[in-house]
């Protein structure tokens, strides 16, 4: 990867020096205004420059072309991708076995450092990349710049970001395993119990607390599918790109690319070093995850509020308020449900940074990185989150049941059972379970409260048979077709939600 740097006063010798002293430490980069023609001394040139970058324009560009702040995460992987590297030009005899053995030692000693020690941050060396070949220099004399045989920065980085995002998709897909998991076991537990089932979170119909629960378990399958199928995708190997033409020495990119478990190399150099769709397609998986976890973060909410009273939950996951004694705050769900903007706001960050670049490299990518990183912070504390509350929480069930029997949920009930025994069309059926609906409502009692002397001053047609429809109980059970509510329903889907994720059966 070629650095130009180009000078912002090329007349002055002094300010050329400044240009060039990028790589040097910032500290030393303040003797460089002296006998500055534009009399840009320190003090002149906050004025321009601003305080914060008292040395003038070298200290900006110091600054803003470091990425080891960030690009530091990637050193497992940079070492990892290093290691199969000097193998491969051993291998291939571009470098003798003895220098290989002198590097791979080398490098598995600064993976010690840094897992011991963590990084210490040289903004002059500017990426990880360098950090690592510089402390590997230290370590093994001038035999580590064999290292960068056949290589560039470019599909180094592309590698190496590669290896970070696939681990990151694997994680998420163990993560959502976990959840799907507490999903499932409260669905065993809760296949019966009834509750209101909304839309428009208006009451429409009863179902049972299992198989709303099994409703997001749904959803998260489909998420680990788009996990998995970007896995897939970006499961290539751009080592042995080079900058962008791909490289004259007789390498083995077959070799290298399993050694680092990949299904095989990229077939094209320029869309190797250029192409990122990889992070993107895990920015995607895990926004459209972020919607889901979002959107069950606001259930909760919701149903732990007095008027809805739902759900109890558990204090590892609330927190009370500074004045009012009698708040438990929502707190866990409620950064849940942000952080699913943070995670989509990152997915738009890096899709507008990448829409307009040429091939192949630009600087621009430098900054597809932090997008990736914050959301995966987000994203993997979220998904932790929401399995300890699904695991946790207290379901009133009682209050749920209440709600779903003065809802009036067993209506449509009503009408299909007189559709069903009475031979009436569902329109006009429609039109008599209204009427029972607006008298229940007047008597303040559910509809299986209503007498059948009641029921049949609306339509004389109704019998002590409709009271087998209008129980919740009986609403549930009957919905028994696949896919369905009732509970036998539930537990056959969660006995097989079970055997694909590995739990014990029931």
């Amino acid at each position: 990867m070629t650095i130009l740097v180009r000078s912002p006063c090329s007349a002055s010798p002094d300010c050329v020096s400044q240009a060039q002293s990028v790589a040097k430490r910032h500290a030393d980069a303040a003797t460089v205004n002296e006998g500055d023609p534009f009399n840009m001394r320190k003090s002149d040139s906050n004025t321009m420059w601003g305080g914060r970058f008292a040395d003038g324009p070298s200290a900006i560009m110091r600054e803003i072309n470091a990425s080891i702040p960030f690009d530091k995460a990637l050193w497992r992987q940079d070492i990892e991708g290093s290691l199969a590297h000097v193998a491969m030009l051993a291998a291939q005899d571009i470098i003798t076995q003895d220098e290989a053995s002198q590097i791979s030692k080398g490098l598995k000693q600064v993976a010690a450092e840094y897992a011991a020690d963590g990084i210490d941050e040289n903004w002059d060396l500017e990426d990880i990349h360098m950090h690592v070949e510089a402390r590997l220099t230290e370590i093994a004399g001038p035999v580590a710049g064999k290292l960068h045989t056949a290589r560039s920065r470019n599909d180094q980085v592309a590698t190496d970001f590669r290896l970070w995002v696939r681990d990151a998709m694997d994680a998420a897909d163990a993560a959502l395993v976990q959840l799907q998991k507490a999903l499932v076991a409260r669905a065993d537990e809760h296949a019966a119990s009834i509750m209101p089932g909304f839309t428009h979170l208006q009451t429409a119909q009863p179902v049972t607390l299992g198989h709303h629960l099994m409703a997001y378990y749904e959803m998260f399958a489909r998420d680990r599918s788009r996990f998995a199928d970007a896995r897939k995708r970006l499961n290539q190997c751009p080592l042995g790109s080079a900058a962008l033409a791909g490289t004259g020495f007789d390498i083995d990119r077959d070799a290298t690319a399993a050694k680092l478990g990949f299904d095989g190399p990229t077939r094209n150099s320029l869309d190797a070093v250029s192409d990122r769709d990889f992070a993107l397609d895990y920015l995607n998986a895990a926004a459209q995850c972020s919607l889901h976890l979002s959107r069950l973060a606001e259930e909760m909410i919701i149903w732990a509020s007095q008027p809805f009273g739902f759900i109890s939950l558990p204090d590892s996951f609330s927190t009370g308020s500074s004045i009012m004694p009698q708040k438990r705050n929502p707190d866990a769900a409620e950064l849940v449900r942000g952080h699913a903007g943070r995670i989509i706001g990152s997915l738009n960050a890096l899709m507008i940074t990448m829409k307009g670049l040429p091939l192949a490299y630009s600087k621009d990518m430098q900054d597809d990185k932090p997008p990736v990183f914050e959301a995966e912070g987000l994203f993997t504390l979220s998904l932790a989150a929401m399995t300890g509350m699904v695991a946790q929480t207290t379901f009133n069930t009682g209050r749920m049941r209440e709600a779903a029997e003065l809802g009036y949920a067993t209506a449509t009930d009503l009408a299909d059972w007189l559709v069903r025994s009475a031979n009436i069309p569902f329109r006009e059926a429609h039109h008599i379970t209204g009427a029972a609906v607006k008298l229940a409502e007047s008597r303040g009692c559910a509809l299986d409260a209503l007498s059948i002397a009641e029921l049949q001053e609306i339509d004389a047609r109704i019998t002590d048979d409709v009271y087998q429809a209008l129980s919740v109980d009986a609403s549930v059970a009957s919905r028994n077709s696949f896919g369905g509510t009732a509970p036998d329903a539930v537990k056959a889907r969660t006995a097989q939600a079970r055997a694909l994720l590995g739990m014990e059966s029931k």
